[in-house]
Order: C-alpha cells, then sequence, then structure tokens
C-alpha cells in the first residue's frame, strides 16, 4: 500500500516542505540561541573587580587575631583540614591543617560534588594577596572562575578589613601540605547560575566591643552560624526562619543529624538559657576539656564545629549570646538525630 504522504497533492507535499524547513530553522535558531547564550555566560561572569593589588605586612599581632579568626570564629580550619568522624564533633586530624581534600555532595544537599581546597602555602602557590583577598571576600578564584557560595565568601566579604587581612596574614604561615584536590562537578544548570552569584563585597568596620548587640552580630556572621541554622529550600535562605535550625545533614553509618534551634524561643530554641548555659556548652569541647570519644557507626555524631568554636574567648561568646537575645524568637521543634536506615 503506497504511504499516505504519496498521496498528496503537489501543493500539500510543498507545503509540507516548507514546515519542515521552518521547524528545522527554529530548531537550529534555539540550539545557536542556547550556545550563544552558554558562552556569554561563561565569558561575561563573574562581574567581579580584578583582583587588587595589596600586599599585605605579616606582623605578629595580625597574625596571632588571624590565627584565632581561622581556628576559633571563622571555621576555616572546619573544611579545609580533614575531620575525624570516628570521634564526636568530628575533631580534626593533627598536621591536615589547610590541605582540603574533603568532600561535599549532594548527601548534604548540594547540586554537584565540591571539594575544599588546599589552602596551605602549597596550594596557594603563585597567589598574591590581592587575589586572596579577592577569592575570600568576593568568591573568585585566581583564575577568575566562580566559587561556589559552600565557601562563606558571602560572610567573609561582610567583615572588617583588618580582619581579612588578618586571615590572609595567617595562612602564610602555615605548613605547606603537598595534596591535589579533585576538580568540581557542579550539575546544570547550577555551574551557570552560580557564575552570577559572585560580586563585590561589603567590608563592614568591626564594631566597638563595648556594644555587645552588634559586636555579637558581627562575630555570627563572621563565625557564619546562619549556614547551618537556618534552614533552606533550593538553595535560598529562609530568613523568616532565621536561625531555627532543622537543616539535615547525612553522616556515614545511616543517620541524619539537624542544626539546633538557636533563636530565643523559649520552648524550642535557647529562651530559657543563661549566658552561663550558653558559654559552658562550647566550653565542653575546648581543648583542656575535650575527650575525643568513640562514635560507633550509626551513632549520635554532630556537624556543629564544636571543637573549634569552644575556643572562642568568654568576651565573644558572651557578645554572641547578647546577640541572639534579640532576634526574633521562632518556634521550631527540631528532631536533631535520627538513624535513617
Amino acid at each position: 500500500m503506497q504511504h499516505p504522504y504519496f498521496n498528496n497533492t503537489e501543493e500539500e507535499n510543498n507545503k509540507m516542505k516548507k514546515l519542515f524547513k521552518v521547524l528545522l530553522f527554529v530548531f537550529l535558531l534555539l540550539i545557536a540561541g542556547a550556545a550563544g547564550g552558554y558562552f556569554y555566560i561563561m565569558n561575561a561572569f563573574p562581574k567581579v573587580a580584578a583582583a587588587p593589588d595589596i600586599r599585605i605586612e605579616s606582623t605578629p599581632e595580625l597574625v596571632k587575631r588571624g590565627e584565632y579568626l581561622f581556628n576559633n570564629v571563622c571555621g576555616c580550619a572546619d573544611c579545609h583540614s580533614s575531620r575525624d568522624y570516628s570521634k564526636l564533633a568530628g575533631p580534626f586530624v593533627e598536621g591536615t591543617v589547610g590541605k582540603g581534600g574533603s568532600e561535599f555532595n549532594e548527601e548534604f544537599g548540594l547540586p554537584g560534588k565540591f571539594f575544599a581546597k588546599n589552602i596551605t602555602p602549597a596550594g596557594l602557590k603563585g597567589w598574591t594577596d590581592g587575589e586572596i583577598f579577592r577569592a575570600i571576600t568576593e568568591g573568585v578564584s585566581k583564575d577568575n572562575e566562580p566559587l561556589f557560595p559552600l565557601m562563606p565568601y558571602p560572610n567573609i566579604g561582610k567583615m572588617d578589613k583588618n580582619d581579612v587581612y588578618a586571615i590572609i596574614a595567617y595562612l602564610k604561615t602555615l605548613k605547606p601540605i603537598e595534596n591535589t584536590v579533585p576538580v568540581r562537578s557542579v550539575n546544570f544548570p547550577v555551574n551557570l547560575i552560580m557564575r552570577s552569584i559572585p560580586g563585590k563585597n561589603d567590608l563592614t568596620p568591626m564594631p566597638d566591643k563595648s556594644n555587645t548587640v552588634e559586636y555579637g552580630k558581627y562575630l555570627t556572621n563572621s563565625a557564619g552560624c546562619n549556614d547551618c541554622h537556618t534552614p533552606q529550600v533550593k538553595g535560598e535562605f529562609q530568613m523568616n526562619q532565621y536561625l531555627a535550625g532543622g537543616r539535615e545533614f547525612k553522616l556515614p553509618g545511616g543517620i541524619t543529624v539537624r542544626s539546633a534551634n538557636i533563636s530565643p524561643d523559649m520552648q524550642t530554641g535557647i529562651g530559657s538559657w543563661t549566658k552561663e548555659n550558653f558559654i559552658q556548652k562550647f566550653r565542653t569541647f575546648s581543648k583542656d576539656k575535650y575527650i575525643p570519644t568513640e562514635v560507633k557507626q550509626g551513632e549520635f555524631n554532630t556537624v556543629m564545629p564544636w571543637t573549634f568554636l569552644s575556643n572562642m574567648t568568654d568576651e565573644d561568646l558572651s557578645a554572641i549570646y547578647d546577640y541572639l537575645r534579640t532576634i526574633v524568637p521562632i518556634p521550631n521543634r527540631v528532631t536533631k538525630y535520627e538513624r535513617t536506615n
């Protein structure tokens, strides 16, 4: 039986040929548009100025301040060192500070696989102070590639310039560790979206310490408390749930842990805690008190970087407490731990 197409009139066949040509043209146009858009985004973004021409003088005072911020406030060692999750709170492994390599992937709710960079002098070989400054405050690397905001450059970009200088000064004193870090793999379309995220920093002078609420707010930002304690939906912080906890983290052994509600809600947050309660909670994990307790597979553990933050000064922890008392109390009862298999 002859195909129906060949029974069409010549006029009908010509119309069909024209339709095919139009559809093919539209298809090719869409492909060209998509390719053009892709290359535009890849070349036009991130829209951040060139790295500043700065040279930081590493005075003993600046290095000491940087050491404190790096290890105890900003938690840089938390991600850029190896952590031993066979022990409670995952203390860092001696001799790994700054070496990078830790993997953060879909199990953390992230769009791909990301690896903490080697930020010892071996990993930052060839970087200028200005390039490091731009990377940690604006989210653009030496080769003009955007950093995923898992690296808390939005937080560091709001710190005091001298504190940022201090962190860079301390980085240069770390023991160089040769460690090649795997290349990240970012899912589409986030690999394009993330190119638009970096932007000019918003450096802010550190408030006077006598204003404990504002100083505590400064420290809360610097420590990235929001990053874990505020829920996210599709990568967007739900600021109507600011610091109300509940963000999930998957740990080895088939367990899920969730961040605590640290808003001042009386029933489900820390509203009933005294300042002494708050400080002592941290001190439980300080260098002179922490005992690296073994954690068996499937037992409770935590991603909260207690062993780093616990060595903050009483003055700084007290200021954070004062600030947390001023935020909106949000009722949110969090189940902090459960086994998922």
